[in-house]
């Protein structure tokens, strides 16, 4: 499947599309729907109730606590943005490469190609399709 889950996992708040998505997801995870639906990281103060029930309780978003603790009220506010806490690691990037060439576009338009290429390209391709996906480890 070729689409951003989380994505439906918060659209499926309003949209009925999304929310039937979401129900086949918790009937075949065994995962209440409640647990899945997502109101957005600062609504649930950086814990998301999937993640949470996965990780643990004391599991949180990074890109939140990095924003929250800096006084922003979004990534795209920082001077420091993109950063590696919004770096799309995955274990399926031959299904959604388009996660990482965003990623290093604006690596790229911030950095520019040639320091990104000598500090920054491998290290991307590495980590991201060798690693888990994840927000809250690097």
């Amino acid at each position: 499947m070729g689409f951003n889950y989380r994505l439906h996992f918060y659209l499926a708040l309003e949209n009925k599309e999304a929310r039937a998505v979401v129900e086949k997801m918790s009937e075949e995870y065994n995962v209440p729907v409640e647990i899945m639906l997502c109101k957005g990281c600062r609504n649930h103060d950086g814990k998301i109730p999937l993640q949470k029930y996965i990780f643990g309780d004391s599991h949180s978003c990074a890109a939140y606590e990095c924003s929250k603790n800096k006084g922003l009220d979004f990534c795209g506010d920082c001077n420091e943005f993109p950063c590696d806490n919004l770096h799309p690691y995955a274990d399926r990037a031959t299904e959604l490469p388009h996660n990482m060439k965003v990623f290093n576009l604006c690596l790229i338009n911030k950095m520019g190609l040639e320091n990104w290429a000598k500090s920054k390209a491998s290290e991307v391709r590495e980590t991201y399709f060798t690693k888990p996906w994840t927000l809250s480890d690097k």
